[in-house]
């Protein structure tokens, strides 16, 4: 007996020939298929007609209600990073449909980003190379306001998941004295956990880390960051609705807070007028800090692996909306 292929709807804006590069492992047990348009009516369209649909990575196709309710036949949805804010969890849920991210495999690489933002901040490096590069020669001023070593500053981690765990370990092999809080505490973190208001109060360095929930929305306002010492950093590799960019940015024209590194807007890309845009001390990146060749190959295993589980009828890994991880076609 034939077996109807599976119908894999892939949603991230990449190349036809790379997505079903991705799933040629898999033969005529899916068949793959794009929206004819990259907007809602192009995914609305499409969806119909899906089994499984992963998402899209890039924040430009999301999968509202709307979506979900005209997918008679979706059952899983594979996110293509650990962040769920592009789909609508509660209609998927509501709907049955299990829900996994790719928890872990970017763990490393923005670990590494936020290390690598915290040395340029310290050390005004983007800063010197944009005067540099202007004809300038900031020598003296560079030895008059002093860089920072960094084991000599106190990192605070907000959020210890994947990510928040790599960045405290990679932050304490330089020799910096690592806390962090999050919503669930780690009894066997090496890092020393501290409430949020009393981690605040002892982070040169702020990292943020954890996803963006409605627990979450605005946790670190203009109030918290007032509770920050004088002059210290914030790196921001989790999502801009943690941090109200209004906040952050009257603690930066205050001078309250020395600096910032963000991979993260509340609009992407970053409209050019922003006033981000004309802060020297603020190091700006394109949501890129996960954007690593080893990252990306982590991520395709992952994808691949948890279709193939679907299909084949086994549980998948990482289903972060509660359902069962089974997978039931219908």
């Amino acid at each position: 007996m034939t077996t109807t292929p599976w119908n894999v709807l892939a949603l991230a804006p990449l190349g036809e020939d790379i997505v079903r590069g991705l799933f040629a492992p898999l033969g005529d047990a899916v068949e793959v298929s794009f929206p004819s348009s990259r907007d809602r009516a192009g995914v609305h369209a499409a969806i119909a007609e899906a089994d499984i649909v992963v998402s899209d990575f890039s924040g430009d196709l999301s999968l509202d209600a709307d979506a979900v309710a005209a997918a008679p036949r979706l059952a899983f949805v594979q996110l293509p990073q650990v962040g769920s804010d592009n789909v609508d969890m509660e209609a998927l849920t509501q709907a049955d449909v299990p829900v996994a991210n790719t928890a872990g495999v970017n763990a490393r690489a923005v670990a590494e980003w936020a290390v690598g933002a915290a040395f340029s901040l310290c050390r005004g490096l983007a800063w010197a190379d944009r005067a540099v590069r202007a004809g300038g020669w900031p020598q003296m001023e560079t030895l008059v306001h002093g860089g920072r070593e960094l084991h000599t500053q106190r990192v605070g981690i907000v959020g210890y998941g994947a990510i928040g765990s790599e960045t405290a370990r990679l932050f304490s092999a330089l020799g910096c004295p690592v806390s962090y809080w999050t919503r669930r505490r780690r009894p066997q973190a090496p890092a020393t956990y501290r409430e949020l208001d009393d981690l605040l109060a002892h982070s040169d360095i702020l990292v943020v880390a954890l996803p963006l929930t409605d627990e979450t929305h605005d946790l670190l306002n203009e109030a918290k960051l007032a509770l920050l010492p004088s002059k210290a950093l914030l790196i921001n590799v989790a999502r801009a609705g943690i941090v109200p960019e209004d906040g952050l940015l009257a603690a930066l024209d205050s001078g309250d807070l020395a600096g910032a590194a963000l991979d993260v807007f509340d609009v992407e890309p970053l409209p050019a007028d922003h006033p981000l845009r004309t802060h020297e001390s603020v190091l700006l990146s394109p949501h890129a800090a996960w954007a690593t060749t080893q990252a990306q190959i982590n991520t395709a295993v992952v994808i691949q692996d948890n279709v193939k589980a679907a299909v084949e009828g086994r549980p998948v890994r990482n289903v972060i909306n509660g359902l069962s991880p089974k997978i039931d076609r219908r």
